[in-house]
């Protein structure tokens, strides 16, 4: 004991010191490359309206069903929105790359070469009973996330090598060995849950207790499975710091269950709640064709533009099954699928097929590679594949017309190389006898239209392809033990990639339950090129490395690419207010929107 008290000790003493030093910043907001945007002083973020009164409630649609209030675990599934009930140490703006500004944090501390972070707590800071937050509180999240909470955690604050308390509302995270520019950033994205509730429960265990938080709502009342409802905490300690200023708006928060889509969209245009994102194109374009509310202008249908990078999205292969492990297999089944007839003929032209892991963006890789992004791929050339040298990528086209017979023989070619020919009409590994069957694994019905004529394509090869639709908790408990052939999987990414890719690409989570690998990559290379990713010293070089790791991701062929939108699509009852222009990062909603009672009230007489 003494021993410990006397290293604890030690380490305040250091940390005074290096509070003293020169060379150690102190402010209130951190950037991974240059200056924050916004300045000590400032009073709110630019996308915000700071005068947006407060009140009202929105209510919001979910599908499937819900048995968990307890968003960090693998257990169950979890409650639409249940993340409001906590701050992170930090928040993120949605107007640059990457910059975090103090949430619970009033100020942080951090030498040059950004080997630890000391976060100071703002003295206010209070937890829905009363309690104050403190640094105790901190260290605790961080130790009860990494060890039970869901395994993204762990790989997301691998690098944090020691975590202690300078004083009540002082704690100071160092870093392992090495360059990670951005852990001081990552640090402060984690959310805070409170100890002394916590301790005694069991934390990875599903519940439907309300947990305790600090954020600026908290659960009013629920139905298990069909409804919850948040309401804004009225003497929310944060409610006027400059990061909260114009947001949080409604009084409350509502979230209706579903059982489907179809159900759902009923709902929605019969008023039972108020906000829809169209992603769907069918609905966009048809599903509200000479509707009275809109010709009206009781609800808004609008297409806004944005900014956002778009990830890959599309049919990922689950590799750890033997008959997807070869490249040449996946390249192929990508033949059958026709996405300029499903484009024209299902999304009525309004999607862009995509082509990169970091698409519409200055991070993905286009032409051939040349100058730094060379060097960095001449380094692993004959462990990758050599078309990332000689040819640019492209998904297999088609002219529309849903005859694909030359993508077809293109398929077969590639299925022969790698073993596979039609014996008595079905697909069969010259050397195992295996015959060539798998099934796409959804979680909503909605897919099954655009699946229903890859599978007659497939069926053409001599492949038996199926589709099967679970409902939600088993969709979840079934991809989280990667427990599928071929899922719709989508990557989100962010305009300065790191630690997040770990989870994405790394051989540990390729093995690890609940990680977002579904592919079940596991590369020495792309392990490599992950971690110089995250030591990056600069812009330039960040650049340079994604455009490598994304040609590799490519050419490997671990997606089915589908598509994405370059617009947001949303439906609403007009009864709210909304800045004009969306951040680049983000819509926005409902965190920035507002209840305009007027036209609320306009509404409700008509």
């Amino acid at each position: 004991m003494r021993i410990m008290r006397s290293l604890v000790l030690c380490f305040i003493l250091a940390s005074v010191a290096h509070a003293a030093d020169s060379s150690v910043l102190r402010a209130h907001a951190f950037t991974l490359y240059g200056d924050p945007k916004y300045g000590p002083d400032f009073t709110h973020f630019d996308y915000v309206n700071p005068d947006a009164p407060k009140g009202g409630e929105i209510r919001l649609a979910a599908i499937g069903t819900y048995d968990n209030l307890n968003p960090f675990t693998l257990k169950g599934v979890a409650a639409y929105g249940s993340l409001m009930l906590y701050n992170r140490l930090c928040t993120k703006s949605k107007d640059e790359p990457f910059t975090e500004y103090g949430q619970l944090a009033a100020q942080m501390q951090m030498p040059e070469d950004r080997s630890w972070i000391v976060f100071e707590l703002h003295p206010e800071a209070r937890w829905h009973d009363g309690v104050p937050v403190t640094a105790a509180d901190v260290i605790f999240s961080f130790k009860i996330l990494t060890t039970k909470g869901i395994p993204f955690f762990r790989t997301f604050y691998a690098d944090v090598d020691t975590v202690f308390a300078l004083d009540e509302r002082q704690v100071r995270f160092e870093f392992k060995e090495g360059t990670n520019r951005e852990m001081p950033l990552i640090i402060g994205q984690l959310r805070v849950l409170p100890k002394h509730y916590w301790e005694g429960r069991e934390f990875a265990a599903t519940t439907l207790e309300p947990p305790l938080g600090s954020g600026p709502y908290k659960i009013a009342e629920f139905e298990p499975g069909r409804s919850i409802t948040y309401e804004r905490v009225d003497d929310y300690w944060a409610r006027d710091l400059p990061v909260h200023k114009g947001r949080h708006n409604f009084d409350r928060i509502r979230y209706e269950y579903y059982r489907d889509q179809t159900v759902a969209i009923e709902a929605f245009k019969t008023g039972e709640y108020d906000y829809r994102l169209l992603s769907d194109s069918k609905e966009w374009a048809t599903d509200y064709e000479d509707f009275a509310p809109i010709t009206e202008g009781r609800m808004i249908k609008v297409q806004i533009p944005h900014q956002l990078i778009r990830g890959m999205s599309g049919f990922a292969f689950n590799t750890r099954r033997d008959k997807f492990k070869d490249p040449k297999v996946r390249q192929a089944l990508a033949y059958a699928y026709d996405f300029e007839w499903t484009n024209k003929n299902l999304f009525y032209g309004l999607l862009t097929r995509s082509n990169s892991y970091w698409g519409n963006s200055d991070l993905g890789s286009s032409g051939l590679p040349t100058g730094q992004e060379l060097e960095i791929l001449e380094a692993y050339r004959g462990r990758i594949p050599d078309e990332v040298f000689t040819t640019v990528y492209a998904p297999p086209a088609t002219n529309g017309s849903g005859q694909l017979r030359q993508n077809l023989r293109t398929a077969k070619k590639l299925l022969t190389k790698a073993g596979w020919t039609v014996v008595d009409g079905k697909l069969t590994h010259a050397g195992t006898g295996e015959v060539m069957r798998f099934e796409f694994l959804l979680g909503s019905s909605s897919y099954e239209r655009v699946l229903s004529p890859l599978v007659q394509n497939l069926e053409r090869l001599g492949i038996e392809a199926t589709i099967r639709t679970v409902d939600a908790a088993q969709y979840q408990n079934r991809v989280q033990d990667f427990d599928f052939d071929i899922i719709v999987a989508s990557w989100r990414q962010t305009l300065s990639p790191g630690n997040e890719q770990r989870n994405f690409w790394s051989s540990a989570a390729a093995q690890s339950a609940g990680s977002r690998n579904y592919v079940g990559i596991a590369d020495p290379v792309i392990d490599e090129l992950i971690e110089r990713q995250i030591a990056a010293p600069d812009r330039p070089t960040q650049v340079a490395i994604t455009h490598a790791l994304d040609r590799i991701l490519l050419w490997n062929h671990y997606v089915i690419p589908d598509s994405h939108s370059r617009s947001y699509r949303l439906a609403y009852w007009n009864k709210f207010g909304r800045m004009p222009k969306p951040a680049p990062n983000g819509l926005g909603f409902p965190d920035t929107w507002w209840w305009d009672a007027e036209k609320a009230a306009r509404l409700g007489a008509e």
